[in-house]
């Protein structure tokens, strides 16, 4: 419950207070993003198998968003950013639509 409390109050401020983006930090946002949404979905998953741990939650989601900023980081640095930036999607998008799979099995019970 804390966890969609957090979430609404973050999108209010963000609603709010409109923050920008700095110009380096943009291709980023979009990597970072799908990574927490391939985090949540994870959690969710795990929450409704009664396997959620908070702790490996937190670190999964830090650590998924700051692996897939510095994929995105090397592929600008070797000078392949944009194909980079695509496999890690593709990836994430893979994991996340297999949560959501095992979400909908564990609601509906199909």
């Amino acid at each position: 419950m804390i966890a969609i409390i957090g979430l609404v109050l973050g999108i209010v401020l963000g609603v709010v207070v409109q923050p920008d983006v700095p110009v380096v930090l943009q291709p980023y946002l979009p990597i970072a993003v799908v990574a927490a949404l391939d985090t949540l979905a994870g959690g969710l998953r795990a929450s409704l198998d009664g396997a959620f741990d908070s702790h490996v939650f937190i670190t999964s989601f830090l650590f998924n968003v700051l692996i897939a900023a510095f994929l995105v980081f090397l592929g600008d640095q070797l000078g392949v950013g944009s194909q980079l930036s695509t496999a890690v999607i593709v990836v994430l998008g893979i994991r996340i639509f297999s949560n959501a799979a095992a979400i909908r099995r564990l609601l509906f019970r199909s």
